[in-house]
């Protein structure tokens, strides 16, 4: 299902505009966000284009508008989802875009099931996006050659002449595995030519998923005591070696979990419980994972992914 997802323009200072704000909201993704540094460096790009620009203009100078349709591509949980919503917050700040909001989507929102469907639901939702940003989830579904009777072609069409014609009024951006990105391009190269910016999500490492966990941690107000922090460090080892497995949004479903098994503990004794308590992670609130016991898998509930990567998650180092 559709998703609008907006950013909130009130945590800036009020009275910065322009740059000083663009400068505002890349310094906020350098601390809410760990790792990423070549999407951090690309995107810190792509703002002083959009600044000098601006400037040109305010100067009287030549500026005609760039190409900003663009592509995130990567493994889910590597944080394209939460990049999307930053870069709706520059390109707002800058007047690039009438509202800091992006639209998420995928081939289920764009394409019918018969014929006459698709073309008012890809118009639906391009009418829902326009003033913003529509990120496309796995846009690769969008083309099923296999398929005679798949509709999906009629909904790329749609798009390839909205990102043309009303480019002043929408940017697009199509997500999803790098390798089927790719293939998905040479089967449409209008599409391909109409993306200027191609952002590669890396994973991250073992040590930068830690960091998003005491990240997590902290901004729920938990905390790890010492051998919790290093049971932590062990399931991710663990957890990186099993299928399936979706970087922040994995760690976000452990921490989750985790808290789950704190609170079965703390429960029986919970008119005594002090600040303290309600905080600290214990070991055993890790180490009670299936990782760590007999079993070859994890139980069915265990960072389980649908196949399209369907599953929603709340803003944060996802995709």
């Amino acid at each position: 299902m559709a998703q609008t997802l907006e950013t909130l323009p009130e945590k800036l200072e009020e009275d910065l505009d322009g740059g000083d704000a663009v400068e505002s909201v890349l310094n906020q993704l350098d601390r809410e966000m760990v790792g990423l540094g070549p999407v951090k460096e690309r995107i810190r790009e792509m703002a002083a284009l959009l600044v000098i620009d601006q400037l040109r203009r305010d100067a009287g100078l030549d500026s005609s508008r760039p190409s900003l349709h663009m592509t995130f591509t990567g493994n889910p949980g590597t944080g394209k989802t939460t990049v999307a919503l930053k870069m709706a917050e520059i390109l707002f700040r800058l007047g690039y875009i009438d509202k800091p909001k992006v639209v998420s989507v995928t081939r289920d929102d764009l394409v019918g099931q018969y014929v006459g469907h698709t073309a008012p639901k890809t118009r639906d939702v391009l009418k829902r996006a326009k003033g913003g940003v529509l990120f496309i989830d796995e846009a690769y579904y969008l083309y099923r050659p296999e398929n005679e009777r798949d509709y999906g072609q009629e909904s790329i069409e749609i798009l390839l002449q909205v990102m043309e014609t009303e480019r002043e009024d929408l940017v697009v951006i199509l997500a999803g595995y790098k390798d089927r990105m790719e293939t998905f391009f040479r089967s449409n190269p209008g599409m391909g030519s109409r993306v200027a910016h191609h952002l590669h999500f890396p994973d991250f490492t073992p040590e930068e998923l830690v960091q998003i966990a005491d990240l997590m941690m902290e901004q729920q107000q938990y905390k790890f005591e010492p051998k919790a922090r290093e049971a932590f460090e062990e399931y991710i080892m663990r957890r990186l070696e099993r299928p399936r497995f979706a970087y922040g949004r994995s760690i976000r479903n452990a921490i989750d979990r985790a808290r789950m098994r704190q609170a079965g503990r703390l429960y029986e004794n919970r008119e005594n419980l002090t600040k303290e308590d309600l905080m600290t992670i214990k070991a055993e609130d890790i180490l009670a994972s299936s990782l760590f016991g007999d079993e070859e898998g994890e139980s069915p509930g265990d960072e389980r992914e649908s196949p399209n990567g369907a599953k929603k998650t709340a803003p944060g180092n996802e995709s």
